[in-house]
């Protein structure tokens, strides 16, 4: 996957949303080591502190965690993990939804050309 970085919007909240999108889609699984901050900032063409602040905002959400030996770690919480995918879905059907509303498509609508497929 490669790192996507936009102007728009502060470089360390658009690292943490993309590594929070790699663990939720097991791109980094479970109880996997994380590459170390420095590895993470050369791949995505980063500050290592502006990756340092994506991580650190990853461990306060819990889906990293940082253990003595083995440095940072994805959570073995398997629920965390649901919630935080629960959520990630929940905000991309909002997208859907409304950008068919602008499209002037009822909410019915939207649901039905899901369902359709078209």
């Amino acid at each position: 996957m490669d790192w996507s970085i936009a102007d728009s919007r502060p470089i360390w909240l658009q690292l943490e949303e993309q590594l929070t999108k790699r663990i939720l889609s097991g791109e980094y699984p479970m109880g996997s080591r994380m590459p170390t901050v420095r590895e993470l900032a050369a791949e995505a063409g980063v500050n290592p502190n502006t990756m340092q602040r994506a991580l650190s905002a990853l461990e306060g959400s819990g889906l990293v965690v940082t253990q003595r030996t083995a440095g940072r770690v994805v959570t073995e919480d398997q629920q965390l993990i649901h919630a935080a995918r629960k959520e990630q879905a929940a905000g991309l059907i909002a997208a859907y939804l409304q950008g068919m509303q602008n499209l002037g498509f009822t909410e019915e609508e939207a649901r039905t050309y899901l369902k359709e497929g078209n």
